[in-house]
């Protein structure tokens, strides 16, 4: 059973558009819930592919479009709405995956039947990967959590004092997307945001209060987020378990589209270890 594109509303918030895939059978199923990272979107590269591998092992696998990611509801891929991408912070990502968590386990869904409500996994790639950190250890329902190629420290991520103060000044700052081409522009209010809530955001601080089981998967030769966060995280949650992907890159050997019906051998890896750990 697959549902694209569904739309959770929101009272003074942008809707949230989510997919679900799973085994209709009226059996519990594992609930395992993807947040994608930085200039990414849940149908991204073979996201898809996964999601499927997901409900094939019968899980009930959730992903969704953060708010502000920069899609909209007609079109949920790329980015489309550069001012809404330009307002998005990480406080409103966590807000984002708590409300589909609060969603999800409401019981009056046709679904719910398919949910086991005492078996929940977070999935977080890069920089979602410091969202679900966060929040798994915000959310006592959460039971089980993955980082993939996930960021070790937010605060280190906003430039130099001198770049800070000149974002300040003009009050946005553009990133180019190699990809669309297109300049993705952060409004100041960004870090204001973070520096308005650095202790929340503290990812080992989230990290060291981790009380569940943890699996830290990362490729070595990671360009973009470097496998020293990895090493950082395993340090800082000494239980958790860390796989360290070779002969791979920050998005495991996938692009953007995806036209091959297989994944890419190092995303299978990832899949393969992530279902063994959800399944454990």
């Amino acid at each position: 059973m697959i549902h694209k594109n569904q739309i959770l509303s929101r009272q003074n918030s942008p809707s949230i558009v989510y997919d679900l895939y799973y085994n209709q059978n009226n059996t519990k199923k594992p609930l395992v819930i993807f947040c994608h990272g930085y200039k990414g979107f849940k149908d991204w590269g073979s996201w898809n592919l996964v999601a499927k591998a997901f409900s094939k092992s019968d899980c009930f696998f959730v992903k969704f479009n953060f708010s502000y990611n920069g899609g909209t509801i007609d079109n949920p891929i790329d980015f489309p709405d550069l001012e809404a991408f330009a307002e998005n912070n990480y406080t409103k990502e966590l807000t984002d995956l708590k409300n589909i968590i609060d969603f999800l386990l409401h019981k009056k869904h046709s679904f719910s039947n398919e949910i086991d409500t005492t078996n929940i996994t977070l999935i977080g790639h890069s920089r979602g990967g410091g969202i679900v950190s966060i929040m798994a250890s915000e959310d006592k329902r959460i039971t089980k959590l993955i980082t993939l190629a996930s960021v070790s420290d937010y605060g280190n991520r906003f430039g130099t004092e001198a770049e800070r103060l000149q974002w300040k000044k003009d009050g946005v700052k553009t990133v180019l997307n190699g990809r669309t081409k297109q300049q993705m522009p952060h409004n100041y209010q960004f870090y204001e945001d973070f520096r308005s809530n650095q202790d929340r955001l503290n990812i080992e601080l989230a990290v060291r209060q981790l009380e569940i089981p943890y699996l830290i998967i990362h490729a070595e030769n990671d360009k973009a987020v470097s496998f020293s966060d990895a090493l950082d995280l395993h340090k800082w949650s000494p239980s958790s378990k860390l796989l360290n992907i070779e002969n791979s890159n920050h998005v495991f050997n996938a692009t953007h589209p995806w036209e091959k019906e297989d994944l890419p051998m190092a995303l299978n890896q990832v899949v393969e270890a992530s279902l063994r750990f959800v399944k454990a």
